[in-house]
């Protein structure tokens, strides 16, 4: 169809109108490549690789086979060159989707018929859900939204999220991309988002890609001299099977995960993109990924010319691709790997073998068969749809954590708090409230606009920007709070102190903040609520100690509806249920431990890491939330069960008597009946509202070296019980998976002895002992 004036002028005025809407259309579908195998594309129609019906994996067989050299060399990296002679357009592999489509990487652009997308509440305030049903269904949405900016031509398909690095130091700048510091609750998470992103996986095929990021032991940016791109992390086997490893076995395991992302520092010497043992043995060898292995932008550029792993770069090349590495973001490989097979050092096969991995994955999305499926449909009008951005509302409603309630001050009321001065850097922000790899919003609704639903509010910033170099602006802070019912101060950090490429170096709140505070605190005439957004802790001791401080929420960074949740907490129209994904440490605690050092176990000055380790003083513990009601919570089965555990034949290489425990590995865990615990919730309140049942894990002393765990989180649900009601929770323990602990070798073991599981108040003993 020609779409030239002509044809618009020809024809009464319905033709002209007509021929405009299907030129439009037209347009429209114009902005995607023509699919490889669409039926309009002649040149490759009746080849092998474009049947449907022939298996995926012959199908890439086939595709291999018909490109050249050079053809498969510029298709290593992530802007993937077209290849014309077999109908393939160029694709950019570089999207993001952390919480929300994205447009950080080049994949993805806004404007147009697709001006933005739903923006959720960044990933750690997510992860203080503890809900996996709603971390599913958030991925659901993002994909959704994926799928139509995809449809639309302004999208790709694979999606370099989510990061499920453990937050080991409350200072690193990225900790607020993660699900936190437990790595039972990073799998979880991990595999919940990408199952929602993924879609169910029925015949193979996937609704969009997710690539869990960045393995491992990655969880410093720029530190006292010390940047990512030079650093080695020195890590115990022991660590690295205990705590790192966890959330990137469970998403490719439990997830099913198209993707893994290798990260920019070296593990024991050893770029991670460039270690045989790492991807190729454990990823797609123990792990059996399904997918490709992509590099962090740059890594093999990085581990060549910044850490002078190699000699050449053609060395550089070949050790990535020989170590399992499948695609590179960014250039290298696309001009090194020619050089690198006409020198022997790299064969062809082993490009191919790369190859294979990254067109499974188009050919499981769909990509070279047209445009498909159940998600053909979906377009413009389904990007920030009422119900996405009321699911945004719902995931900050269930994030936000409240820290400190005196005298039950919250929630306000209305009625008597009809003027409420919001004082702070943070009060009437919208970027910040989004986080990092963020895209463009739906729409936001500030602290001060949420506020302002409820009550007439005196709004002051109190100093200029969360640096608050300054006091200039507390004396109209301090007037405001003198004419105000109540005072609400949001305060805390944005991307200008915690980012990636910036790691903080203190916990105490920038500039005047906690000056500002204590100032409004003292003017103030009402009841005073201290807000925090920040994606790491924050020591506030000085305000959790203040009496004049009433409650403490910490919100943080909780995506385009952030202020109208951090509003409807305040006013009683939600009742909080988060909890904290981090430990919040006093300030002293950096003092004693440089972000270097990766020990999660505490040993002679060294505090140790994270609640599972760390024995000293906080100001907020892992876990940790309030409620404007009270949940108490009971047994329903006898305190103690009995496990005897096989162990074939009692020799060192099984069961070892001097740590007394048997390998997991040779514990035949296929015939363990699950242990249910069944635990009754009773909303003992005013208020209906969501409970967090944590189940921790403490092992028995029994001679493990080097095991120093204070308590494992084994297993968490979320549960909502309303005011007067009681509801019972089923947990299933397995003896294997929850009992078990890592030995200095690197090896799971099942301690004998009492194991005891707490839950809340409540402590409940396993005995284990072996069957002789």
């Amino acid at each position: 169809m020609s779409c030239n004036n002509n044809s618009l002028l020809s024809g009464n005025k319905v033709v002209v109108i007509l021929v405009f809407i299907l030129c439009l259309v037209h347009s429209s579908e114009s902005l995607r490549p023509l699919f490889a195998c669409d039926p309009a594309n002649g040149l490759t129609r009746t080849l092998r690789f474009c049947r449907v019906n022939v298996p995926v994996h012959k199908r890439v067989q086939d595709l291999i086979g018909r490109l050249t050299l050079q053809e498969k060399i510029r298709l290593l990296v992530n802007n993937a060159a077209a290849v014309p002679r077999l109908g393939i357009g160029g694709y950019e592999w570089w999207s993001e989707a952390l919480h929300g489509v994205s447009d950080v990487g080049p994949g993805a652009k806004f404007g147009g018929a697709f001006p933005g997308a739903t923006s959720f509440p960044q990933v750690i305030t997510t992860a203080a859900s503890f809900n996996q049903s709603l971390w599913e269904e958030i991925g659901r949405v993002v994909s959704d939204e994926a799928r139509a900016m995809y449809n639309g031509g302004v999208a790709g398909l694979t999606y370099w999220s989510p990061n499920v690095n453990i937050l080991r130091d409350p200072r690193w700048g990225r900790g607020q991309e993660t699900p936190g510091e437990d790595p039972v609750v990073a799998g979880k998470y991990a595999a919940s988002y990408v199952r929602g992103l993924q879609g169910n996986g029925a015949g193979n095929r996937l609704k969009v890609a997710a690539c869990c990021k960045h393995y491992t032991a990655y969880d410093l940016d720029n530190w006292n001299g010390v940047d990512r791109f030079h650093f080695n992390a020195k890590v115990t086997k022991q660590d690295l099977e205990d705590t790192y490893n966890v959330p990137f076995k469970s998403c490719v395991y439990e997830g099913k995960v198209a993707s893994v992302m290798c990260s920019y520092n070296q593990v024991n010497g050893k770029p991670t993109c460039a270690d045989e043992n790492l991807l190729k043995n454990t990823i797609r060898g123990q792990w059996r990924l399904n997918g490709y292995i992509v590099s962090d932008c740059d890594s093999v550029d990085v581990f060549f010319n910044q850490q002078h792993y190699t000699t050449t770069p053609e060395e550089a090349a070949a050790a990535s691709i020989k170590a399992g590495l499948d695609l590179d973001c960014g250039p290298f490989l696309a001009i090194f790997t020619e050089g690198a097979v006409k020198k022997g050092l790299l064969t062809e096969n082993d490009v191919n073998l790369a190859l294979a991995n990254t067109i499974t994955v188009q050919m499981r999305l769909g990509m070279f068969d047209g445009n498909l499926g159940p998600y053909a449909n979906l377009g413009p009008k389904d990007v920030c749809t009422p119900a996405h951005q009321h699911l945004a509302l719902e995931a900050a409603h269930q994030g936000i954590v409240l820290l400190k309630n005196s005298g039950r001050s919250l929630p306000l009321s209305p009625r008597r708090h009809r003027t409420v001065a919001v004082i702070g850097p943070n009060s009437d922000v919208t970027e910040t409230m989004i986080g990092n790899y963020a895209g463009k919003a739906c729409a936001y609704t500030t602290p001060l606009q949420g506020i302002s639903r409820y009550a007439k509010t005196l709004h002051q910033e109190g100093c200029a920007g969360v640096a608050c170099g300054g006091s200039q602006g507390f004396g109209a802070a301090e007037a405001a709070a003198r004419q105000a019912d109540a005072t609400v101060l949001v305060m805390g950090l944005d991307q200008s102190i915690e980012a990636e490429t910036r790691d903080r170096t203190g916990l105490l709140l920038p500039g005047y903040q906690q000056n500002l505070v204590t100032r409004v605190a003292q003017a103030s005439r009402g009841p005073v609520i201290l807000v925090l957004m920040s994606g790491g802790p924050i020591d506030v001791s000085f305000a959790k100690n203040d009496p004049r401080v009433a409650a403490i929420i910490w919100a943080g960074y909780p995506g385009q509806a952030g202020g109208a949740a951090i509003a409807d907490i305040i006013f009683g129209a939600a009742n909080p249920g988060g909890k904290l994904p981090m430990t919040w440490y006093p300030q002293d605690y950096v003092a004693k431990l440089p972000m270097t050092i990766m020990a999660m176990r505490a040993s002679g000055n060294y505090p140790g890491r994270t609640y599972r380790f760390y024995k000293g003083p906080v100001v907020f513990p892992f876990g940790f939330g309030l409620s404007y009601t009270t949940f108490t919570h009971s047994l329903a089965q006898s305190p103690l069960v009995q496990l005897s555990v096989s162990s074939y034949k009692l020799n060192t290489a099984i069961f070892n008597s001097s740590s007394n425990s048997i390998k997991v590995s040779h514990a035949n865990c296929g015939t363990f009946p699950k242990m249910p615990l069944h635990v009754e919730v009773s909303n003992t309140g005013e208020f209906d509202g969501t409970h967090t049942v944590f189940v921790f894990a403490e092992p028995p002393e029994n001679g493990i070296k080097g095991l120093g765990v204070n308590k494992q989180l084994v297993a968490f649900e979320k549960v909502h019980v309303t005011a007067g009601a009681k509801r019972t929770v089923k947990v299933d323990i397995e003896p294997c998976k929850h009992l078990g602990v890592v030995d200095e070798h690197g090896m799971r073991r099942i301690p004998m002895g009492e194991h005891k599981l707490h839950i809340g108040d409540l402590k409940h003993t396993i005995l284990v002992q072996p069957q002789l």
